[in-house]
Order: C-alpha cells, then structure tokens, then sequence
C-alpha cells in the first residue's frame, strides 16, 4: 500500500506567451496519386488492388508485374514511382520521435500543416515511468502523422523510436533513448509502438497498421564521436552475455511484444562486423528468432559506409551483397539503387534476393492500406488539419512534461516557493529564456509556451566560455531579489548527434554563476537543469546555500509551463556520474560489467560500484510516501508466472494540488553466492505510476514474469534462473522469494 500526506498548495504561478515557431515554411503540397485508385477497369485488372485477398497473394502479384529495373528502384528509402502500375513514388524516412518532425524528408510542413505538437524528448518522458503516457503520446503522434498523410504533407513510416541503451552519459545522443535500463527501455518500446501503430487484425495473420513504427539501431550503438572514434568506423567489441541481457533486450521487446513493423540496423560494427551485413542479426536474430513480420532498414548510408568507411568489402557491389543476403530489405540511401543491378550480372546477388527484399517492404505498405485506394475513404480516412496540434494533444504535452520532471534536491522544503512570501524572484542562466532548447533533438516545427518573466541570462550563451560573461549583472539582480532560480544545463551546441561531450561539468562559467548567485542571494536558490545527459552538479548538491535542484530535461513545447508549475513525480532513468568516472572510463569500452581488478568501475545502476552524484531511480516528491505489502508469495516454481500484491493498473491522471502522483519500482537483487555468475547487482523488474489522492491509500498490482524478470545472461548468453532467496526491493521494504524447481 502507498500512503500519501498532503504536501502544501503549489502557489507559484507565471505568464505565457503562446508563440508559433516558423523555422521552415513548405508550400502548400499536392498529393500524388495514389495506388488502386485508377480507373475501374484497370484497378479490376491487377490483382494486387483487390482488398478481398489476402495480403501475401496480393504482394506476390505485384512482385510478379515489375521488371528488375522497377524493383531495384524499390530498395531504397526514394522509391521510385512505377506509372504503368498506378504507383507513386515513396519516401519511406520520416520521424517521430517525440513528434512527427521534418527531420527526414517524409515530412512537409505548410499550408494546412504548419506546425506539430512537440512532445518532451524521450529521456524526459521516460523519467515519468508511465507506460500508458508513452502510449497515449504514441497514439497523439499516430493522429497527426495519418492527418498529415490524408493531406499529402508525410508519409506513414515513421523511424521511431531510438531504443538504444544509454550506456555513456557523454553520448549525445541518450537523449533520444528512455535510458539505461533495458527492462525500462523495452517497455517504452512496446507502449511506444503500439500507440503509433494501433494494430487491428486483418487477413492471413497480418495486423492492418495506422502508421509504421521502427525501432532502432540495432545494436550496440551508443557512440557518435568520441576522441576521433566515431560511428562509421566505431567496432563494438561486446559479450554474448551482455548483448543478450542488456544491448538487445530493448529491440527485442520491441519485435516480439511490440509488433514493430521494422527495425534499423546502425552504422557501428558489432564484434567485427557491420550490423547492417551481419547475418546473424538480421536474419537469425531479429527475423527467425523474434520473428519480426515487416522491414529491417539501414541506418542512412549505412551500406555504402561499408564500403566507403569500413572497407569490410572490396567493391560497391560486394556492399550491396552482404547487406542483402544478411536481411537487409531497405537501404536508407542510394547503394542499393546505384549497384544492385551490376552486382546481379556479376553474380553476386539473384533477382530472388531482390523479391525477399521487396516482399517485406510491400506488405507493410500493404498493412498500411497504401494499396487500398483513396486514403481518406479508409480506416483514419476523417483524420486531417484539425487533429494537428489540437487542444488535447497540447494538454497531453504539458502533462507529459509535468510527470517527467525531477526533483534532485529540496532542503528545508524550499519548494513550492510561495508567491505570498516573495515580493520579487530573480531569473537568472543561459536557459533562462530557452525556447528551442526545451524542445531538443529530431523535432518539427512546433508550438511552445515561452516564459516571459524578466530574466538575466549571466552568460551569453550555453557554453558560456571566456572572460566576458555578463555575471556580475546576473549577481547584481540575484542580490535584490527574495529568491534567485538559476536556470542552466546543456543544448544541443552540447550533445547532440555526432556530437558526444568530453566532460560531465556543466559547460564554461556555468557553475561560477551558480556559485556566486548563490553567495548572493539573500533568499532560497533553486537550480533548474535543461540536459539531456547527466550532470556533475555535486558542487550544487552539497552547497547548503542552494535550497532545491531541478532536473527538467528536454521538457518539450510545453515546457516553460510545466516547470513553472513546480509539479513532479519523475525519477531519473540513467545513473548520474562524477566527472571522474568520464575521466578514468573509456567511451569506446562496451562493458557494462565492473572488473574491479583492473579499475574498472562497471556502468549502469546494475552494474557499477562507483560513487554516483544522484543515482538511476532517485526523484524526491512534495509528498510523503509508505509503503506496506498487500499479498506477495513466498515461494514460486520455475514455470509458473508470479503476481506480487494486488489492484489495477492506475490510469492516467492530471496532478492536482493536494494530490500525489508516485512512481513505484520493484527491484531483485540475486541470491547469495550468485557473484561467480556475475549476474546484475540489482534489476528493475517493474515499475507503475501511481496517483494518489490527499491522505488515501492505493494498491497497486505489479505482474513479474520470473523467467524474465529474475534471469540473466550467463557467458554464452543462455538465459539463466538461479535458484534460492531472490530479494524483492520496494521503497525500504525486502520480501524474499524462493525460486524452486517444480
């Protein structure tokens, strides 16, 4: 049971400025024609038009109609149109990360679709622990990228998410990822997913899909460019056991509980060789053993950097090959247009590589309904520029950002600060007016809320480097105000996409506006984090003149808002290192396991025995909470699944003052003597969102799959299940349980 105490009232309130940002502005497009659509006789005369059959008959039909030349043209992310059969090209790479942006060109913003709801960056929507918030997201940006799909402005394959561990705090991109979790990250997978895609059943076994999702890169891609390794040419040198209990654990979830409609393949190398031409992923991994029924897409230019970066083979030809007959079917570039047919006379690829490949691109079209005729007399067909950027989407936005806030630190309860006692607060950092910083990477054009108080920024800039930096003036406002929130972090000048940091510090002078605003304030000072990545802020954690720490993230357009709200219930999904650790670990080492005999500390909550600025899990709350346990066995078999305590699963709730919204994780650590199996030190096996009203108790029921939940990966990558006392952790209370052969 969770108990909650009333906090006090959340007082603080501050104005906003709706504004539209218009980075980009396309002109109005027109739709192509689209496929099935032409006249009747002809529509009768194919019969891949015909809905009536089952989609495997009809894609083999049309397989059977195209000429090499058609075909090859098919095998990359520009397909080309085929006239005489009524198709219209395609771009199959568009995006949707936290949103359905313009970063591929799928997307076209303008006319009726000017903008996109904007939702925060997936490391701060992760921080929530709200698998149906990650659905609901999922299903907002479903609606706006089939609207925008009926108004011929995007396409319905979207390459998201970025389900990638988040194995270094420096990569730049972990901010795109739900963290460093697997378990975690293979949850936000599948709700992800299944809010985009919203399977329904259809013939032969196929689920008709509202859009494509992807989930990507597949594997063992977390570093862009680090010391002069970067990813083109990057060989991750990893375990079995930690590609089966970490690396892939996210992927996999997402084929196999998800129904993805395709994965990407990365650029890196994987012990030696390149994913996107390694059969053992491709076709033994994702396709026999998980058994994924759409498209495996490569990472752009991906399989020319196999030629071209890589050299792994020696002609363009020998490319295109390997990346085929590993199970590639679609290449985000031009290779496998430009060199499939000369590989094909030089032998080295047949026209039935070719057909597999398009079999598997065409039926998720298929599924899609991109064969069915006039899109908007379809499932969807009423979706259009009203469901774009609609007042509910904008609401899901905010509260989105409200559950992934963090509160690190609140000394003497600072926060909520109370407008009553104030009669003026310093706004203060290079964030301090952050507009597009809020919303981070892979974004469209968006809506945001802009915070209009008075700020000072004391640094010219986010990297707030060199010896003319306004922080004198920023001391100055700090000196005459009741309290000073000092707003600061990373952009994407910072972290980003083949950009990896060097240092876990905050940039520049940052930390010295920090320190002397705080030795200038004469009332409480409060430090707001925009990042992505982790920070060593331990400078501010142990600094008793700096009353409370905020991490908000990468918040989203509604942003601003929800950190003037001052609400919370996030809780960190990645460990925040010292500086030291980015000092003594190499980036390029894979290993998650600590080998203390040669100093190496380990990574990741489940693995590392370093000291932590603020560990994976940590977020405090206005609220106090207790916990007891409602009903949990003491004793389970191998075969059977195993329920701990009891109720529902909370629906999504907005958070009202007075109440409390608390996230609840389930730990198990293994049994004693398990250290010669170098199992994880501590797994998250299940988390729940929970809201509780003022003064009332919840139950909350958490299913754990025990051949999931408590195995591990042993050398060979066998799972494996000791048996004896496995140790549940929730709050302050252990439940031990016995696993016993049956």
């Amino acid at each position: 049971m969770v108990v909650i105490h009333p906090p006090p009232g959340f007082l603080i309130s501050i104005g906003f400025l709706v504004l539209l940002v218009t980075r980009i502005v396309a002109g109005e497009s027109t739709r192509p024609a689209f496929a099935c659509g032409g006249s009747p006789a002809a529509v009768a005369a194919w019969r891949f038009c015909h809905r009536n059959l089952p989609i495997k008959v009809r894609v083999r039909d049309l397989i059977g109609r195209l000429n090499a030349e058609e075909k090859i043209r098919l095998l990359v992310n520009n397909a080309a149109p085929v006239p005489r059969l009524g198709i219209s090209g395609y771009q199959w790479w568009s995006e949707a990360l936290h949103g359905v942006s313009n970063t591929g060109p799928g997307v076209k913003f303008g006319g009726d679709f000017p903008a996109a709801t904007s939702f925060p960056q997936v490391i701060s929507s992760a921080a929530s622990f709200n698998s149906s918030l990650w659905e609901l997201i999922g299903r907002a940006v479903s609606d706006e990228g089939r609207a925008m799909y009926n108004g011929g402005h995007a396409g319905l394959t979207y390459w998201s998410p970025n389900v990638n561990i988040y194995r270094d705090p420096r990569w730049g991109r972990g901010q795109e990822t739900p963290g460093e979790d697997p378990n975690l990250a293979g949850r936000y997978a599948v709700s992800y997913v299944r809010g985009l895609q919203q399977a329904t059943g259809g013939r032969s076994g196929y689920l008709h899909l509202k859009v494509a999702a992807c989930c990507k890169h597949y594997t063992a891609y977390d570093l862009d460019n680090w010391h002069g390794v970067d990813r083109f040419h990057f060989n991750a040198k990893v375990s079995k056991q930690e590609l089966e209990d970490t690396f892939d654990v996210p992927f996999k979830a997402c084929v196999v509980e998800g129904k993805v409609a395709s994965v990407m393949c990365s650029y890196n190398q994987v012990n030696g060789v390149p994913t996107c031409a390694d059969p053992l992923l491709l076709r033994n991994t994702i396709r026999a053993q998980w058994g994924l029924t759409g498209y495996i897409v490569s990472d752009c230019n991906a399989v020319q950097v196999l030629y071209n970066s890589q050299h792994y083979t020696a002609t363009p030809e020998d490319a295109v090959a390997a990346a085929l007959k590993a199970g590639l079917d679609l290449d985000c570039g031009s290779y496998l247009a430009r060199y499939t047919g000369s590989a094909i006379q030089q032998g080295k690829v047949s026209i039935s590589d070719v057909d597999n490949a398009l079999a598997n691109t065409l039926t998720v079209q298929f599924r899609l309904g991109m064969f069915d005729g006039d899109p908007t007399r379809l499932p969807y067909g009423n979706l259009g520029p009203k469901d774009v950027c609609r007042p509910a989407h904008q609401s899901l936005a905010l509260e989105a950002a409200r559950q992934g806030i963090v509160l690190l630190k609140n000394d003497r309860r600072h926060l909520p600060l109370r407008p009553s006692t104030l009669h003026s607060v310093a706004v203060i950092g290079p964030n301090s007016d952050a507009t597009a910083t809020m919303i981070g990477n892979y974004a469209g054009i968006y809506t945001f809320f802009k915070n209009i108080t008075v700020h000072q920024a004391g640094c010219s800039d986010v990297p707030c480097l060199g010896p003319s930096q306004p922080i004198v003036a920023a001391v100055g406002v700090a000196r005459q105000a009741d309290a000073a929130v000092v707003i600061v972090g990373l952009d994407q000048s910072i972290e980003a996409e083949a950009r990896d940091r060097d240092s876990l510090l905050l940039p520049g002078r940052q930390q010295e506006l920090v320190q002397k605003v705080a030795a200038a304030s004469r009332g409480p000072v409060v430090v707001v984090l925009i990042s992505g990545g982790s920070v060593d802020i331990s400078f501010a954690r142990d600094d008793p003149r700096v009353a409370a720490i905020i991490w908000a993230g990468y918040p989203g357009q509604a942003g601003g808002q929800a950190i003037a709200d001052v609400l919370f219930g996030g809780k960190l999904t990645m460990t925040w290192y010292p500086q030291e650790f980015a000092a003594k670990v190499p980036m390029s080492d894979m290993r998650m396991r600590a080998d203390l005999g040669r100093g190496y500390p380990g990574r990741s909550y489940r693995f590392y025995t370093g000291p932590a600025v603020y560990p994976f899990g940590h977020g405090l709350s206005y609220s106090k909470f207790s916990y007891s346990i409602a009903q949990a066995p003491a004793e389970v078999a191998l075969s059977v699944n195993m329920r701990w305590a009891a109720a529902t699963n909370p629906e999504l709730n907005p958070l009202c003052p007075g109440d409390g919204a608390h996230t609840v994780l389930l730990y198990s650590t293994p049994p004693a003597g398990a250290e010669r199996w170098d199992p994880p030190r501590r797994q998250l096996i299940a988390f729940e969102k929970v809201h509780v009203a003022s003064g009332k108790t919840a139950r909350v029921k958490m299913d754990v799959d025990v051949c999931k939940g408590l195995s591990f990966a042993d050398n060979y990558g066998i799972r494996r299940i000791l048996l004896g006392n496995h140790n549940l952790q929730i709050g302050d209370l252990t439940h031990s349980i016995c696993i016993r052969m049956n």
